[in-house]
């Protein structure tokens, strides 16, 4: 039996190419190859993944079809959503229908920016197009997660927001003024929204603390310095070593010798959001705030 030809492996590849490397259509019906869409196939050695499909997805659709909406934030690296169907945009008026692909058509002319050799829309465009399918708390995670990794500057995500008109831009227009630099975790940006929907003073992202003696003493996930109440997400999902519990213990020492009042916030928590909104309120009233009460459901 003919070996797969190299050119074959790790990659899809349509019947033309196949047939160019000494791989028949009739050939391509045996155990060895695998339809990925209609028109596109793979070797059974090779894994079918996302990074597949995206690449297999480009070789049928038109040549401007560029990865958009969460399609496009999971190529670029965010944990968010299901990776199928896989949405692609385009401005071509062909119609190609493959099952597990969701074509949005679009009037404009495509701007694309490559990412590892696959076209994905602008990172802003990105973030509105994602608003018209998913709900305020998890389009705060994506923007904070693309201004972090600087698939996007905060000035031009609120810039872009004002001046678009696209479907989603009411809604994204929203969160923009939340997205905030230097967030670390979706977690984060989750406490974050649970402080937002509670009515409460909005902290400052990962401040760096300092001592009376202007030595930095750590980095504060969400600080409000007026009070001197920093709230911390404790994402440890295993026991720390004899080390690392020595380091934190003696970092909130330091942190509480300088009057800061530490609030963690642990995964077990977010079972009652309620509460978590109630301690930064107790926290911050104990240190002098006069605002409202939390308020759910405003």
């Amino acid at each position: 039996m003919q070996p797969v030809p190299p050119e074959l492996l790790g990659r899809p590849f349509t019947p033309e190419q196949a047939v160019r490397v000494g791989i028949s259509s009739r050939m391509l019906q045996g155990a060895r190859f695998h339809q990925v869409f209609r028109g596109v196939w793979r070797a059974d050695s090779t894994e079918d993944t996302f990074d597949l499909r995206v690449r297999a997805a480009l070789l049928v659709l038109p040549d401007d079809a560029t990865l958009s909406h969460v399609s496009d934030l999971q190529w670029r690296g965010l944990d968010i959503g299901d990776t199928e169907p896989i949405h692609f945009s385009t401005a071509s008026d062909v119609h190609v229908h493959r099952r597990g692909l969701v074509i949005h058509r679009r009037q404009d002319l495509l701007r694309s920016e490559f990412v590892r050799g696959v076209p994905l829309l602008p990172a802003a465009r990105t973030f509105v197009d994602v608003a018209t399918l998913l709900g305020d708390r998890d389009l705060l995670r994506v923007g904070d997660w693309l201004v972090r990794w600087k698939h996007l500057d905060l000035l031009d995500l609120r810039a872009f927001v004002l001046r678009s008109h696209l479907d989603g831009v009411q809604h994204a227009r929203l969160i923009a003024p939340l997205v905030c630099e230097r967030v670390d975790s979706v977690r984060e940006s989750d406490v974050r929204w649970i402080i937002f929907a509670a009515d409460l003073p909005m902290p400052i992202s990962n401040l760096p603390i300092f001592d009376a003696y202007g030595v930095r003493i750590a980095k504060g996930d969400l600080a409000y310095p007026l009070f001197k109440v920093l709230v911390e997400h404790d994402g440890w999902h295993h026991e720390r070593d004899a080390a690392q519990r020595q380091r934190d213990h003696l970092r909130r020492e330091r942190l509480e010798a300088e009057g800061w009042l530490v609030i963690v916030i642990t995964s077990a928590d977010f079972g009652n959001e309620h509460s978590i909104a109630w301690r930064i309120y107790s926290a911050l009233k104990l240190r002098g705030y006069t605002g409202p009460r939390p308020r759910f459901g405003a």
